[in-house]
């Protein structure tokens, strides 16, 4: 690679226009040929810089409304040339074409089109770039002689090496972002078309892409980078990526991890819900009549664990309970709004993150989730499953009552959420005991357990009458036997052991009402 490359020669084509006039300047005072199309053209003369049009290179006028304007040898033979070959400097002269030594392009707004909720598929296809991909790519592949800028914030790197030539290290360090930039472009395009195709959203070939949002401090712990990437989607979700933040310090990876778990849970809830998520697990949830009860609930059921949590509400925050909440140090309140006085009461505590999604999703979760691997990575569709009452079968020879009904539901949304092995006591709407991420369900039942009767140490029995859910099946009845003993009157699980005779003789001999979903909710 030649270690740094004079420009003679700049084609400039550019949707988002930022800065460009700034480096044509730059260029044109070191009388550098400026060619040029479209918008950018003209733009580049009002302001009094000299530009070639592309018209008079390809002696051909832009054609089809503008698709076909660059796609010509002209063009891509300038950019394409090694110039340490013979042949191809020859093949140059003889059809008499000027080496191109530097491109400037970036995209149509394909992005910016489909967050638009008035655009049409029409002004979208209009919006997928053809002959920009093609130049980017073009010159990031000669990146040994030629330099590539995709990005606005690449132009005073570039003005800074004009004098003395663009260094091969910027050049390749460009070109990586050339074809990242059009690797995201097309990994877009791709998951809006396959969206609107309505095709599975698993295939042969799998693409994700995403635009920087916001550099992190750091990833889970200090010595790990991170950042927040957006993907374009039409009609996102309302959630975490939806969010403003109102006040605070700027989120950390982990604070915007459990942000989203919390507010994805108490999305599961028709009734005012909060919940308050600690390392991504709920410590507290509850689901009542109206949110001040709610947040009382959530909070009693584990106050210790609470302390530097998340909390996450599915009704707008007032003043009231504002005030409630600043009575224990959080690190992030997420709702779908907060009035006027319950954000100056927040705003007391100037480090508490306070950020409002302008309301709850009105759709099940349809992302997709990814574990990467050492050389690969897992996909698969969100977990959006959720159960009716009439699809659960009652297997045991009791029935549930109607309050052991209403708590069964909300201990198995709760065990939805919590890490495997997880096992959920709930008692009127609202959670009573959790054991989560457990190597044993007996362990995960005997730590819920221990914290219960930790937690409500005045209580003679704190899991007396309660509904207890397991994400998997009971592989023994020892679990179901150990939450039987605490107190738990009521059972939900999937079922579909080898010895769920054994199960359901257990829970019989306790007089316990015993539901299958017939549906598990491993969370890893």
């Amino acid at each position: 690679m030649t270690q740094k490359t004079p420009i003679k020669t700049a084609l400039i084509s550019v949707a988002d226009k930022t800065g460009i006039e700034t480096l044509a300047r730059a260029l044109d005072a070191q009388g550098i040929t400026i060619l040029s199309t479209g918008g950018t053209a003209k733009i580049l003369t009002e302001a009094g810089i000299s530009v070639v049009q592309v018209a008079s290179i390809t002696a051909m006028e832009e054609m089809l409304d503008g698709r076909v304007k660059t796609l010509h040898p002209n063009i891509h033979g300038g950019i394409l040339a090694r110039r340490d070959d013979p042949q191809h400097m020859g093949a140059l002269k003889k059809h008499g074409i000027a080496p191109i030594d530097l491109v400037v392009v970036n995209l149509y707004p394909f992005s910016a089109t489909l967050k638009d909720p008035q655009s049409t598929r029409d002004s979208l296809i209009e919006n997928i770039d053809i002959g920009g991909p093609a130049m980017i790519r073009a010159a990031a592949k000669n990146h040994d002689f030629v330099t590539i800028a995709t990005n606005p914030q690449d132009y005073a790197s570039i003005i800074e090496e004009l004098g003395g030539g663009i260094s091969a290290a910027t050049r390749a360090k460009l070109a990586a972002a050339a074809f990242a930039h059009t690797a995201t472009y097309d990994s877009m395009i791709a998951r809006w078309l396959g969206g609107a195709q309505k095709l599975p959203p698993l295939s042969q070939q799998f693409s994700l892409a995403g635009d920087a949002e916001m550099p992190l401090r750091y990833g889970e712990n200090p010595h790990q980078q991170a950042m927040l990437y957006r993907i374009a989607e039409r009609d996102p979700r309302t959630g975490v990526m939806t969010a403003r933040l109102i006040q605070g310090k700027p989120l950390s990876y982990n604070n915007i991890c459990d942000s989203d778990a919390a507010f994805e849970l108490v999305a599961e809830f028709d009734d005012p819900s909060v919940a308050i998520i600690k390392h991504a697990n709920p410590c507290g949830v509850a689901v009542k009549d109206n949110i001040a009860e709610a947040w009382e609930a959530a909070l009693a059921a584990d106050p210790v664990s609470a302390f530097g949590g998340i909390i996450a509400l599915n009704r707008p925050l007032d003043a009231t309970l504002a005030r409630a909440i600043t009575g224990i140090f959080t690190e992030v309140i997420i709702a779908p709004d907060a009035d006027a006085e319950a954000q100056k009461i927040l705003a007391e505590k100037p480090n508490l993150r306070l950020m409002l999604t302008g309301g709850m999703p009105h759709t099940p979760p349809n992302h997709l989730t990814i574990k990467t691997l050492s050389g690969g990575f897992l996909a698969q569709t969100a977990d959006a499953a959720s159960i009716q009452p009439d699809a659960i079968k009652i297997v045991t020879k009791r029935q549930p009552t109607p309050q052991e009904w209403r708590d069964m539901l909300c201990a198995w949304v709760l065990a939805k959420h919590v890490k495997s092995n997880a096992i959920t006591f709930a008692k009127n709407g609202a959670s009573r005991a959790i054991g989560a991420g457990q190597m044993s369900r007996l362990d995960a039942c005997r730590i819920a357990i221990a914290k219960a009767a930790d937690i409500f140490k005045d209580e003679p029995k704190p899991l007396a009458d309660t509904a207890v859910a397991s994400d998997a099946f009971f592989p023994f009845a020892d679990g179901l036997i150990a939450a039987a003993d605490a107190g738990a009157s009521a059972v939900i699980q999937p079922g579909g052991a080898r010895n769920d005779d054994e199960v359901i003789a257990a829970a019989d001999e306790r007089g316990m009402a015993m539901g299958f979903t017939s549906m598990r909710h491993f969370r890893h």
